[in-house]
């Protein structure tokens, strides 16, 4: 009997925003109680904080989603031939048994050069493909692309116009699309257009150029995200702004709320069973929960917060205590010393 894939969610933006809690609990709902949610670094993992990026977003899902009692773990495959390997089966276990597998901010091109057939993208595909809810955002969103824009490269360095082939995630659905958060960005002002992932229209157009002129482009606003539900073949906008649409030279723009057909897109189909992802999930050891462990920059607050306490400065420790809260921590003191625990 066939699995029918889970939900897959592409945000624009706004993934660990306060408002962004109404998008994620579309599918939440499909999960079990106390889920497994997985947060996998790579796309950030060149950033020397990719850790603290990847604790905020899992503490962001602790606390804004605390009716599901989530359980987070990060996995740091921060890059390939390193002791932070994609490929690294014990580093990757597990992505084998999340019920929520996120991939968020970073690089785009970046995420694409370290899981290009890794074996923590094959993991991925197979968990979703299983059923597991897989949630895009920012770098990630771009990257399962067919094609990849390269942000950094041409908004910060100045590389000529180009894309990069992406990861391809739709491919075995019968679909290609080319996907574009931070569609509606107007960080630049009235000065520099930064709309269609701070490309500008004018360097978009001139990017569409470059692609097959059947090439299909899916813009998401931000504080917006695009719900693909592959068992009703149906996909639904959800948060504040719109999705809009680009293929052959027609636009079409999606309001929140509205749901439209996946077979719009192009032919689409349930994926056929793929024996490399089956092989993939077969390579790892079952994977058991372990006691979390705080991030470096949590512990360096509670020392700081020890620190201040010795002093009786208890206004500082009183703020240091806050700072832990926010990261999604709780100091729970005893006589052997601080607890540190997530929150609850």
């Amino acid at each position: 009997m066939r699995m029918v894939p889970g939900p897959v969610l592409l945000f624009g933006s706004g993934e660990t925003a306060p408002g962004s809690t109404a998008m994620y609990e579309a599918v939440f709902r499909y999960l079990p109680p106390s889920p497994l949610v997985v947060i996998l670094e790579t796309p950030a993992g060149f950033q020397p904080n990719s850790a603290l990026v990847a604790e905020q977003v899992a503490a962001f899902i602790r606390r804004h989603l605390r009716n599901h009692r989530p359980r987070t773990v990060v996995v740091p495959a921060r890059k390939r031939h390193t002791p932070y390997s994609p490929d690294d089966p014990a580093i990757v276990a597990p992505l084998a048994a999340a019920d929520v597998l996120f991939l968020g901010p970073g690089s785009p091109t970046y995420a694409v050069r370290q899981l290009h057939d890794s074996l923590a993208w094959q993991l991925v595909q197979a968990r979703q493909r299983q059923g597991a809810v897989l949630i895009l955002a920012s770098a990630a969103t771009i990257a399962a692309g067919a094609f990849a824009l390269p942000v950094y490269e041409i908004y910060k360095v100045g590389a000529d116009l180009h894309w990069q082939p992406g990861l391809g995630f739709w491919a075995p659905y019968g679909l290609a699309p080319v996907f574009v958060p931070h569609w509606n960005n107007r960080e630049g002002g009235a000065g520099l257009d930064t709309s269609c992932c701070f490309m500008g229209r004018e360097r978009f157009t001139a990017l569409q150029a470059l692609l097959p002129p059947d090439t299909l482009y899916v813009g998401i606003d931000e504080h917006t995200a695009l719900l693909i539900e592959p068992a009703t073949g149906q996909a639904r906008v959800v948060g504040t702004g719109r999705v809009t649409e680009i293929q052959g030279g027609v636009e079409t723009v999606w309001a929140a709320g509205t749901t439209f057909a996946l077979d719009r897109w192009g032919p689409f189909h349930l994926p056929d069973p793929d024996p490399t992802l089956t092989a993939a999930l077969a390579s790892v050891a079952p994977w058991q929960p372990t006691a979390p462990t705080p991030p470096p920059a949590v512990l360096e607050l509670v020392a700081a917060r020890e620190a201040a306490r010795r002093r009786r400065d208890w206004a500082t420790a009183d703020a240091l205590r806050a700072q832990i809260q926010a990261q999604g921590w709780m100091v729970r003191d005893t006589p052997a010393g601080p607890e540190v625990v997530p929150q609850d």
